[in-house]
């Protein structure tokens, strides 16, 4: 189970109009159990740029990062975690800019 306790979400510009759709960027912080091989000390967000246009939503880039060091962590989400993280950026893209209540989302 993926459980975010907060996330925040920002519109990217493109300066020069050269991508299709609009893109945001969302930092999904994670409450990752001790027992789970993503877990650190330090905290653990989600990094992720979502794509929107005319045809289709998706996920163009993610990555885990480590909140303390923000170092980049080597790991993938699984696919249901890839679905379900998927469609709460569709249901919170719009909210650019505005933290957010607790949400949690299942495997």
């Amino acid at each position: 189970m993926l459980k975010i306790e907060s996330y925040t979400v920002e519109k990217l510009e493109d300066p020069f109009g050269i991508l299709s759709g609009d893109r945001y960027e969302f930092f999904l912080e994670l409450d990752v159990p001790e027992d789970d091989e993503l877990y650190s000390e330090n905290g653990v967000m989600l990094r992720v740029i979502f794509m929107k246009d005319e045809e289709k939503e998706q996920i163009s880039k993610y990555e885990f990062i480590e909140n303390d060091t923000k170092n980049v962590l080597d790991f993938e989400l699984e696919e249901d975690e890839e679905t379900a993280v998927l469609t709460f950026c569709r249901e919170h893209y719009n909210e650019e800019e505005e933290d957010s209540a607790i949400e949690n989302l299942d495997n």
